[in-house]
């Protein structure tokens, strides 16, 4: 980097360089009493600046030191100075002339990033290792040379100070100054990158040409103040800083409000010539600089410097550029000593005719590679702090939050790669702003910290544009003052917008400007803003994705959502068959079905053991159809005497039970709305029948319409409430889409006649408008939550939204509520599957108490079998208990045992054999297959089956 103007007297600098000779001189003859191999390294540094003086003083100190502490050596640097004269192509030649002529192992410097760039490229095509202690520019990495050594920090090591810094405070927007140069413009990729990790941005970037004389100063510095951005990163060198400085004070940018982060390319070098004066222009500001960590030996080398530097009305005070030259020598000296010496020589490539220049025939150096892997490993504690070299440069540092306070520089803090910033006094991390810090004075001697930014001062107010609506004007109403022609803006917006400003911790004065468009077109006064016409737009603004590429919205103060409003319909009386209304077509045929299902499945359980499903076909068909259906209001009468069947009409009555109670709610919800229903329920039944809609003219719900499906020519534009009402009026719309807000508006005038059906699709709602980046959106978004979420938002709504005492709620979303089978279809799979499992039981018992009829041997077919299993499922079961009770009942009778039996013809029952047993029952199923089982009479039977009941217990 370019640190400094040019010292140009002849004096100071033959002091500098005789005090050089001198000592190594000494040095010299003190070595040459041991026999050593010299190590040729140049060094190429501007020599007419106090910067590279103050340099090779430590340079020379730094061999004096090692050698003197280090005398069995058997390596010692023998430097060659070159004179880079302040020219990037001077550099690159003095470099070439120590490769090409005096073959040096290694070049020291060069002092300014622009300078060596060329350098490291012929470094590298030489395999001379190159070490700068002061060439910071963050591009020369770029070059990818592994003989190029960083023995410095590079300038993208402090942007997360900075960063840090910004986070701290909290400011969301600065502005990048640097030099037009490789030196400034390399650290401004990664500082933008580095405040976007924080939240904030670079809002602009003002660049200072190198040269710049003191008018392009200040016709910058008159752009800034232009700007509401008031927080200001500087990244320069320190001899155009300090002339900045001196502009920006004189012009009043050093006064309360502005805010001043200085780079280490400033800081570092701040201790010059020019000390009292630059701290004074200065006074405020806060820096980044690199951290020395105290040292004893560091201590020592201070003395050391005080004494040979007695000050004299000159401040010639270290920098750690001077202290990082120091352990660059300490460093090469001691990977020199590693190396092997036998490959110090160079090699030579042939020239070819065509290429005789001074490049084509450099030679390649055999000593480099192993001191460039010896260098690598070196590791110590120097006087900049710790010396280690990762990938070719020094790792990030730990850097001093520093605060110009009169002709001091006080740390208020540190900034550590591992946990940020802490105070400099606690060396703790807190999240508190004021322990994190020290206390800080900004410009103009204030405490208060700047909120980073202020309306400029070139006298404009907050410009803020308003739109004229020929409708709903208690959004936005602009009244302008015939007489004096000054508008006074009123409504919701309006009010909504001046309480959250009130809210804010400063003052912003709007300036409204009315916005006329012959269309209402809100995208064309969007685009104001992100043009620069209008510092921000507050109205009936709708937060939708395509505006918010230019520009930014604050957090939504209204509703969201576009929704349809449609006519209300009297049905009162009107809807003969509205008791079939409460169960969708699916739900009624499933449940009618279950009816006749179960029903037979109760025949099938109770009809061989219970009298009350017996009898004629139709007698059993009817008491089936009249048990099941009578479940649905409880008023069954038959008994159900089997526990499958019990199990089964439990089930289906908790099935009914749950039917009939919904159905009953869903009934009575009908009839409740019934009378005041929505003509429409579903817009996109609008589209299938080509019905005309209404919008409100302007506003983007237009083109939202005609995303879904609507053409061109169902779409009918109003401009106010009175407009929309007569469209409906006159048939010319089926149903209008607006904003809940708005509709929220119509209704509260035309409740008896218009109902909002559920939102349809999705929107943010209203938003205040401001460009892209703005410090205000953050500011206002946070003060809308404050107004919102008390109880002054209500009594604006009030004020504007005065609601209707007899209108129905307007939330109240009326549709299509039937009950279908999708919610029930649980209930019915239960009593489906208790059903199953019954009648598979049942089955099981039939068949298992018949199994000796399956299973018989006889030559009766599995046709006749069938038929006769069939037979007997229809007939009674005599073994079960109800039939059992009976049949002793009839046996203990006088009246029964006094009779006598068609089939015995005796008085009473006689004992019979089992063959007498069989020949009775096949004699009873021939009766049932030739119809007699119908004419028998009932005495008969009961006689019968009780003596076979007796016979079988005796």
């Amino acid at each position: 980097m370019k640190v400094m103007n040019p010292r140009k007297t002849n004096n100071t600098f033959m002091y500098y360089f005789v005090l050089f000779v001198c000592g190594f001189v000494l040095m010299e003859v003190g070595l040459g009493q041991n026999q050593t191999t010299e190590i040729k390294v140049g060094v190429v540094l501007d020599l007419h600046t106090s910067f590279s003086q103050l340099c090779l003083t430590s340079i020379n100190i730094s061999l004096s030191d090692f050698y003197k502490y280090h005398s069995d050596y058997t390596t010692r640097l023998a430097i060659h100075i070159r004179d880079s004269m302040e020219d990037v192509v001077q550099a690159s030649s003095a470099a070439l002339d120590l490769i090409k002529n005096e073959q040096v192992s290694a070049i020291i410097g060069p002092r300014t990033s622009m300078q060596a760039e060329f350098m490291i490229r012929l470094a590298d095509k030489s395999q001379v290792p190159t070490i700068t202690f002061s060439a910071t520019c963050p591009l020369l990495t770029s070059i990818n040379s592994p003989y190029f050594v960083r023995a410095t920090l590079d300038d993208s090591s402090q942007v997360k100070a900075i960063a840090a810094i910004v986070k701290s405070f909290g400011w969301r927007n600065v502005v990048a100054i640097y030099v037009d140069n490789e030196f400034g413009e390399g650290i401004l990729p990664l500082l933008t990158d580095a405040l976007q990790d924080v939240q904030a941005f670079v809002v602009n970037r003002c660049l200072i040409p190198q040269e710049a004389n003191d008018d392009q100063i200040l016709k910058e510095l008159y752009k800034l103040m232009t700007m509401q951005t008031r927080v200001f990163v500087v990244h320069m060198p320190p001899t155009l800083g300090f002339r900045f400085f001196q502009k920006a004070r004189e012009i009043g940018m050093m006064e309360e409000g502005y805010v001043w982060l200085l780079t280490d390319g400033v800081m570092n070098l701040l201790k010059s010539n020019e000390r009292g004066s630059s701290l004074e222009n200065m006074q405020g500001v806060l820096g980044v600089r690199s951290h020395i960590p105290k040292s004893k030996k560091l201590k020592n080398f201070r003395l050391r410097w005080e004494k040979m530097f007695p000050k004299k009305g000159i401040d010639e005070e270290m920098n750690i550029f001077a202290l990082r030259a120091y352990d660059s020598i300490t460093a090469l000296a001691m990977a020199v000593e590693k190396t092997n010496i036998k490959s110090l020589r160079y090699d030579h490539p042939i020239a070819s005719g065509n290429n005789k220049t001074n490049l084509g025939t450099l030679g390649v150096s055999r000593y480099g590679p192993s001191l460039l892997k010896a260098l690598s490993n070196v590791r110590f504690n120097g006087l900049a702090g710790e010396f280690e070299l990762i990938n070719g440069q020094l790792e990030s540092s730990v850097f001093d939050v520093i605060n110009i306070i009169g002709s001091e520089e006080r740390i208020i803090g540190l900034w550590r790669p591992s946990n940020g910033i802490v105070n400099a006094k606690s060396k703790n991390t807190t999240s508190v702003l004021g322990e994190r810090l020290g206390p800080v004075i900004w410009p103009g001697k204030s405490k208060v910290v700047p909120k980073g930014w202020q309306i400029p001062t070139n006298g404009k107010l907050l410009r803020v544009g308003i739109p004229v609506l020929t409708g709903f004007l208690e959004f936005v109403d602009a009244k302008i003052d015939p007489i004096s022609n000054a508008m006074t803006p009123t409504g919701y917006c309006i009010d909504v917008f001046e309480a959250v400003l009130k809210k804010l911790p400063y003052s912003v004065i709007p300036k409204y400007i009315a916005f006329l468009s012959p269309d209402g077109n809100y995208d064309e006064m969007v685009y104001q803003v992100y043009t620069g016409t209008y510092d921000a737009v507050v109205g009936d603004v709708t937060i939708i994705a395509n505006r918010s590429l230019y520009v930014d919205f604050t957090l939504p103060y209204t509703e969201s959502g576009v929704s349809m409003m449609v006519p209300l319909k009297d049905n009162k009386n009107k809807n003969t068959w509205v008791f079939l209304k409460p169960w969708s077509l699916g739900l009624w045929v499933t449940t009618a079905c279950f009816f006749v299902f179960i029903g037979f499945i109760v025949w099938i359980l109770e009809h061989r053991v219970n009298t009350d499903f017996r009898g004629p076909p139709h007698h059993q068909i009817g008491t089936s159809f009249w048990f099941a259906f009578s479940t649905m209001n409880f008023a069954h009468r038959e008994k159900v005497v089997s526990n499958l069947a019990r199990f089964v009409v439990l089930v289906w009555c908790f099935v009914v039970l749950v039917l009939i109670q919904s159905y009953t709610a869903n009934l009575t919800s009908f009839f409740t709305v019934q009378r005041l229903q929505p003509t429409v329920t579903n817009w996109k039944d609008l589209i299938k029948n080509n019905k005309n809609i209404g919008y409100q003219r302007g506003t983007f719900v237009r083109e939202l319409l005609k995303s879904q499906g609507f053409d061109e020519s169902q779409l009918k534009p109003f401009g106010s409430a009175v407009e929309c009402d007569e469209l409906f009026s006159n048939g010319t719309i089926t149903a209008s889409f607006d904003e809940v807000a708005y509709i929220k508006v119509i209704l509260s005038q035309n409740c008896s006649k218009y109902t909002m059906v559920e939102p349809s699709f999705k929107t943010a709602g209203f938003g205040f408008v401001f460009p892209k980046k703005s410090p205000l959106t953050d500011d206002v978004s946070r003060a809308i939550l404050n107004v919102t979420q008390g109880e002054e938002m209500q009594h604006i709504e009030n004020k504007w939204f005065k609601k209707q005492n007899n209108c129905p709620d307007l939330n109240t979303s009326l549709s299509s509520n039937h009950l279908s089978l999708s919610s029930f279809w649980g209930l019915f799979l239960i009593a489906g599957i208790a059903s199953f499992l019954a009648l598979l039981i049942f089955v099981a018992n039939f068949l298992y108490e018949h199994k000796h009829t399956l299973f018989d041997d006889s030559e009766n077919s599995f046709r006749g079998k069938l038929k006769f299993l069939v037979r007997n499922f229809d007939e009674k079961d005599i073994k079960s208990h109800m039939f059992k009770e009976n049949a002793v009942h009839n046996v203990s009778s006088p009246i029964t045992q006094g009779s006598s039996s068609p089939l015995t013809d005796q008085s009473t029952p006689l004992p019979r054999s089992p063959e007498q047993y069989r020949e009775l029952e096949l004699r009873r199923v021939s009766s049932i297959s030739s119809g007699e089982l119908f004419t028998m009479q009932s005495e008969q039977v009961e006689d019968e089956e009780s003596a076979i009941i007796q016979c079988e217990g005796e």
